[in-house]
């Protein structure tokens, strides 16, 4: 293949373009798309390091059954036969589909006719339930359809941007400098929402460190105010909505004394008259909100609090106004279009009568389901339960990524036929599978995807099919056509299967359904264009106050506040929320594997406040063990102000892949919201205490990191460059030093050093002057810096200084030091940055990213740029 290829971003739901450009060495160039109206050439760090995820190592390239290679006949055989004996069985709702916004809408499509229109089970979830559940139900009750009215360009002309629950900095980087240059060219005001300070409070003029759950009392306060104030839009309201009197009357019985409101989210009287104040006075007022709203056991309700305050003012589908969910995922809203949620059907439709009957028209399907399905929790409980008995998981990982997941781990081992397509070899779910399918990874599908403001964009392919790897709808429609129904799946490319969705989505719907695009229906699919839905491509909806109803009125949705469903106790003392951090990517199955993604932050943590740190004998660096009902955990320690006493923070991302127990899911409980199924994410009781060991160590090594061995309670992995690194400790000394490093080591002659009086030990193995590993083990004071170490591993030889320094733990002048990385984009490292702060005297991020490009691209990390000139330059004063 010649030429850029335009493509689509496979991580957020920013949705940014991307093209992927043949370099002159074989490989690709990839680079952000100054044309797509997304990111216009702007890339996250994750983004700008897919060109570093391309490569084959770990790759399920061949189908497996029994863990034994088997011709691509064989598995679909084996899978329809297994699928259809239990449904003959047991039943249609004895088997489950549980897939992924990783998929294409294509994939997404097929997957749902399958399931619901031919096998005739609603037992299909995705794993966007953890992500956008609750948005969607909270739109469906306030508007009547699953629809997001704006535009990211309302970012741009809102004179008041409101984020609530959402690190834009970090999670959005693309589409959070937007919001810098707005408020750099407009003087746009923006408010943060959330208990911890994150990096997005870089920018905020006001940061609300709300107290968990009270999303609810505090929208419901703005809306008792904004009456009081005389702020409602009393036109609007009797034109265009109902329901208001009795929302507006349980607000009132939340927040009717602001004393009380304040008090119940944790914050000083001031701060909340202020928020309410600039709320009310500022017409162009954008609410952002994504997973601190959604990941709720109320999720739904805080979601409809927050739309209930727009709708009240009027402040829907107009330039710079609206409530806005930013999606986690590429394509959680393209798999919400077809119906890849249990409680959906395909084009926005539901199980009303008249909906089945249409749908299974249009499909002439032979028994579609006339019932919602599972939703994702209850799905697993089912299978745990043995009530479904056959699961096929596509392009996701639910035993890292679901709550309990020791629960779902145990479920999956014990279902009688489990499927798994994906295109990786190893994650905790593929360990549990019966049967493997080797699936198409970004760069080698086509199809398209939806981001957060309904913008379709393509993704294609310009990478061959690696091994026998084949594109998900291909896999689903050859399991459909050997089940009995081939006629229906006839599908020869993912043109066939867009051409059939849109015509669906205009398929006897008479306006009465926003989601249409009958319009692309027979446009040339390779030449499609980043487009809005409804096509022609709208970029605002309800601006004219009509909303996808039976009258066309918004309905106000009466919400209470009501408390966490888990509460603190002596036992467990602090409350747990989990997230995201900036350079990694769910359950790191793609950039755990990329040395600079793991350069930022490289072991999972638990971010707690100094007094809780304190109290419970914890100190920075440290280790910790974390515990809750439902499990334990083991965590790097970081002490921080940026944490509100009683509260922790632990990122969702590490598996059993990169940690013995970092995976933070383990001890999360599978509490959902009521309406939308969403589980709770963002509040679980946990306690913690020390991890006190006997001993730690780290291994470096240019092979694949070894075994840890029993001897290492705690260990975490990440990739360098040219290298692993083994991070170990445990509680008890190895009894035999000697034979623990040869285990791990590989057999090369080397150098070693001992001081048993200090409890040092230290081994390195060469290849001539090639370094291929170096363990280091401590049985007393903390181990040297590593960092210098790692890099050594960069090059083919050793420098006379670096051999002569290699296990002394100092690092020789003359060698260059990166340090941690904080600029993923262009991989610059803080000793880097210290010494160019230094020596240079830079003083701004300016002359930072003029000197060394460090903030110069996706700029997640100025703010921490920011705080490194005021800590150099305190630390060289003093």
């Amino acid at each position: 293949m010649t030429g850029a290829v335009r493509t689509t971003c496979p991580y957020c739901g920013v949705g940014c373009g991307v093209t992927a450009t043949p370099d002159t060495a074989g490989g690709w160039t990839i680079a952000g798309d100054v044309e797509h109206p997304a990111n216009f050439g702007r890339l996250c760090s994750k983004g700008s390091a897919l060109g570093e995820t391309l490569g084959l190592e770990g790759r399920l390239l061949h189908p497996l059954v029994a863990g034994q290679r088997v011709s691509w006949g064989a598995a679909l055989d084996t899978v329809a036969a297994r699928f259809r004996a239990v449904i003959d069985q047991h039943g249609p709702d004895a088997v489950a589909f549980y897939v992924s916004g990783q998929l294409l809408t294509e994939d997404y499509y097929v997957a749902n006719k399958l399931m619901k229109g031919f096998i005739g089970s609603a037992n299909i979830d995705t794993n966007s339930r953890l992500c956008m559940a609750s948005s969607v139900a909270g739109h469906r009750r306030a508007f009547g359809g699953d629809v997001v009215p704006g535009t990211y360009e309302d970012l741009e002309q809102a004179d008041l941007v409101v984020l609530v629950g959402s690190n834009l900095a970090w999670c959005h980087p693309v589409l959070y400098q937007r919001l810098v240059r707005a408020k750099e060219e407009r003087g746009t005001r923006v408010v943060v929402i959330d208990p911890r300070r994150t990096a997005t409070c870089d920018i905020a003029d006001l940061h609300l460190a709300l107290k968990p759950g009270a999303d609810v009392l505090l929208f419901n306060g703005l809306l008792a105010y904004l009456g009081r104030a005389g702020a409602l839009d009393q036109d609007y309201i009797a034109r265009h909505t109902n329901g208001f009197a009795d929302t507006f009357l349980a607000a009132g019985d939340d927040a009717c004394d602001m004393d009380a409101v304040a008090a119940g989210c944790g914050l000083g009287l001031g701060e909340i008259q202020e928020f309410y104040g600039w709320f009310a006075e500022t017409a162009a007022t954008v609410t952002v909100y994504s997973q601190g709203v959604n990941q709720s056991s109320r999720g739904t309700d805080k979601v409809n609090a927050i739309v209930n305050c727009h709708l009240a003012t009027g402040r829907v589908g107009k330039p710079g106004m609206g409530p806005f969910s930013v999606t986690g995922q590429p394509n959680a809203m393209g798999g919400r279009e077809v119906g890849g949620l249990a409680n959906q059907l395909a084009a926005h439709m539901g199980f009303t009568p008249e909906e089945v009957d249409r749908v299974g028209r249009f499909w002439r399907a032979p028994s579609i389901a006339r019932r919602e399905g599972l939703k994702a929790v209850d799905l697993f409980q089912a299978i745990e339960a043995g009530t479904v008995k056959a699961v096929w998981v596509m392009a996701t990982n639910p035993a890292v990524s679901l709550p309990d997941t020791a629960r779902v781990s145990r479920a999956l081992a014990g279902c009688d036929f489990v499927v798994v397509s994906d295109c990786v070899r190893e994650t905790d779910t593929t360990a549990l599978a019966d049967v493997l399918l080797p699936a198409l990874g970004w760069g080698e599908k086509d199809g398209t995807v939806t981001n957060s403001e309904r913008r379709i964009s393509r993704q294609r392919g310009f990478l061959p099919p690696p091994g026998e790897a084949k594109p998900d709808w291909w896999i689903i429609a050859q399991v459909a056509a050997r089940m009995g129904w081939g006629d229906a799946f006839a599908y020869q490319s993912p043109a066939d299967i867009f051409r059939e969705h849109a015509d669906l989505s205009g398929f006897e719907n008479q306006g009465e359904r926003v989601f249409d695009i009958a319009a692309l229906a027979n446009i040339d699919y390779d030449a499609l264009e980043p487009a809005q839905w409804p096509a022609p491509g709208t970029a605002r909806l309800f601006g004219d106050g009509r909303f996808p109803t039976a009258d066309g009125r918004a309905a106000f949705v009466p919400v209470r506040a009501v408390a966490p469903a888990t509460s603190t106790s002596a036992e467990y003392p602090l409350a747990l929320n989990t997230g995201r951090i900036r350079d990694q990517w769910h359950t790191m199955t793609r950039t755990g594997g990329v040395p600079r993604l793991s350069g930022h932050i490289g072991e999972p943590f638990v971010a707690i406040n100094p007094a809780d740190a304190a109290a419970s004998g914890l100190a920075d660096g440290g280790l910790a063990v974390a515990r809750s009902a439902q499990g334990r955990a083991a965590l790097r320690v970081r002490v921080t102000e940026d944490q509100a006493p009683g509260e922790v923070f632990a990122p969702m991302h590490w598996n059993r892949r990169f940690s013995a127990e970092g995976a933070i899911n383990a001890l999360v409980a599978p509490i959902t919201d009521a309406v939308s199924g969403q589980p709770e994410l963002k509040h679980t009781a946990i306690g913690l205490e020390p991890f006190e060991p006997a001993w730690s160590a780290f291994l470096i090594t240019r092979n694949a990191a070894p075994d840890p061995g029993p001897a290492s309670e705690y260990w975490s992995r990440i990739t360098a460059a040219g290298c692993s690194v083994l991070t170990l400790a445990g509680t008890a000394a190895p009894p035999d030093v000697a034979a623990w490093a040869e285990a791990l080591l590989p057999q090369l002659p080397g150098i070693d050093y001992h001081d048993a009086r200090r409890g040092a030990h230290r081994w390195a193995r060469l290849d001539d002057d090639r370094l291929e590993a170096c363990l280091f083990l401590s049985l007393g004071p903390a181990l040297p810096a590593r960092d210098w170490l790692v890099g050594l591993f960069a090059s083919d030889a050793l420098a006379a200084a670096a051999r002569g320094a290699l296990l002394s733990g100092r690092v020789p002048a003359e060698t260059p030091d990166e340090g941690r990385i904080v600029c993923a984009c262009h991989n610059v490292g803080l000793a880097r940055i210290t010494r160019a702060i230094l020596d240079q005297g830079l003083t701004s991020v300016a002359l930072i990213g003029a000197a060394l490009k460090a903030g110069t691209n996706c700029g997640s990390c100025i703010p921490e740029l920011k705080e490194l000139i005021v800590d150099v330059g305190c630390d060289h004063a003093a």
